[in-house]
């Protein structure tokens, strides 16, 4: 039975994250260029209305209202991504002094509150210059981000807490290049694994480059989004292989060079039909297994998967991919099954046990890497009642079901660090654009004013007790309305 009274550590860390696309606007101000996801949106029919990130939460003019209701909140932490085409426009040649200037004064902004800086490097807005010269899936791609790593490390220093490389790099790779439902929208099942290569490179070639600068004492991080694929039918054998196939290609083909140093071997023998992975050099597995102080996992939902038989279309009930391409690449004899609800406006399934489930799979194949929850949250379609407020119940009770999950990951001896909510704001939802609300804070597209919704409050609430309140457990709240 769920007790509405846990209590997490002192020193557990409480925080919420954005990422630069979804949340800053000013595409086109201070020297920033496009990026794949500015090109992506002018795609006809790419993004759901023609919505693009073109001015988003307008975070770029309203960073210091945005500390002050992160600061409002109690946040420990803070994790925000930079965005390469603002910093180094073009993606090589010279940096942007009004583009680090611009973090420069975030992340003073975040201490000067009491809060960690903890920053992403790549959250996907790749260079279009970048992409146009092959993209991640040139392995070019990979010595340009090192380098842009070096810079931003020595002009942000020690200020930041720790330094992640990269988030969801499975997304970037075989969303954005075998199923073209990301930017840059490709469908081309090897450039999705060269994709991926390039991102495990980039990866321990950025994190070495951070190293070099700062010294061995900097505090280095990944974010994955650990898929939790559960067989159809346990008992099949053909079940359990399809799930093991996903496994490979969804979570090992990072977690294996990451944090093993080299590739499964299941992986290479299920692809060897798109590749012999000719394009791993000599050195790269273990250039990409650069040390880790923390491992930062992204959780949402769970999905179910069995053998494809043939008979009848094949269900793609994962929530990716879409009728022309998928992003499973070698596992083209998978099928997914329909989870149970209930669903988030996202369609995704909520299933807090596999939180648990994950944490503790990770904890035990890992059992001396700490684990941070980097991404956890729930789109609803929320509205501002008539009093002014935004009474999202369901998001509060998805948040204690996920959070009281953590704990019992925690109550299984799984070193799990910190939480940090997704998202601070409601924002752009990539090729969603502007239709699904993560946020504990509403922001008004129009006018830009932003709303603490209940849940914001009952986080709050949280991180000042430690004590995960019950769902219907909502603080008083000051005004709803907040204009900066």
């Amino acid at each position: 039975m769920t007790s509405p009274q846990r209590t997490f550590p002192k020193e557990f860390l409480w925080g919420s994250a954005t990422a630069s696309y979804q949340i800053e606007g000013a595409y086109d101000e201070d020297g920033r260029t496009f990026s794949i996801w500015d090109t992506y949106c002018r795609t006809t029919g790419m993004v759901l209305n023609g919505d693009n990130g073109d001015v988003a939460d307008d975070h770029y003019h309203r960073w210091a209202q945005d500390v002050a209701l992160i600061k409002r909140l109690g946040l420990q932490a803070y994790r925000f991504s930079l965005a390469w085409p603002r910093i180094q426009p073009g993606g090589s040649g010279a940096f942007n002094p009004k583009g680090i200037a611009f973090y420069s004064r975030l992340v003073d902004a975040l201490l000067e509150a009491g809060v960690q800086p903890v920053t992403t490097l790549y959250h996907w807005d790749l260079p279009q210059e970048l992409e146009d010269a092959g993209g991640w899936a040139n392995r070019e791609t990979a010595l340009r981000f090192a380098d842009y790593a070096e810079h931003v490390a020595g002009r942000l220093g020690d200020r930041i807490s720790v330094w992640t490389t990269l988030n969801e790099p499975w997304c970037s790779a075989f969303l954005g290049y075998g199923a073209g439902v990301h930017a840059p929208g490709r469908k081309d099942p090897l450039a999705a694994l060269r994709a991926a290569h390039h991102l495990n490179l980039g990866h321990g070639l950025a994190g070495r480059a951070i190293r070099s600068v700062l010294g061995e004492q900097a505090q280095l991080s990944v974010t994955l989004n650990l898929h939790v694929t559960r067989p159809v039918e346990p008992d099949s054998a053909a079940d359990r292989d399809a799930v093991r196939r996903l496994d490979a290609v969804g979570n090992r083909v990072f977690l294996g060079p990451m944090l093993d140093g080299r590739y499964p071997a299941d992986l290479v023998a299920d692809t060897a039909s798109i590749t012999d992975w000719s394009f791993v050099h000599d050195g790269d597995e273990a250039t990409a297994a650069v040390p880790l102080s923390v491992l930062g996992i992204n959780y949402y939902s769970t999905s179910r998967a069995r053998r494809y038989t043939g008979a009848g279309p094949k269900e793609q009930a994962d929530g990716h991919g879409d009728s022309d391409a998928s992003p499973w690449v070698g596992a083209d004899d998978v099928e997914f099954v329909q989870q149970p609800g209930p669903y988030t406006a996202m369609g995704w399934n909520i299933d807090p046990s596999g939180m648990t489930d994950l944490l503790t799979d990770i904890g035990s194949r890992y059992p001396t890497l700490p684990l941070m929850v980097t991404e956890n949250g729930a789109a609803f379609y929320d509205q501002v009642s008539a009093d002014g407020h935004v009474h999202d119940a369901d998001r509060i009770s998805y948040l204690h079901g996920h959070i009281e999950a953590i704990g019992k990951a925690l109550d299984a001896g799984v070193d799990v660090r910190g939480y940090f909510l997704w998202s601070l704001l409601d924002n752009f939802e990539w090729a969603w654009g502007y239709d699904r609300r993560f946020g504990i804070i509403r922001v008004d597209y129009d006018t830009q004013l932003r709303t603490l919704k209940d849940s914001a409050y009952w986080y709050a609430e949280l991180i000042r007790t430690r004590q995960l309140p019950a769902v219907d457990e909502i603080p008083l709240r000051d005004p709803a309305g907040v204009t900066g």
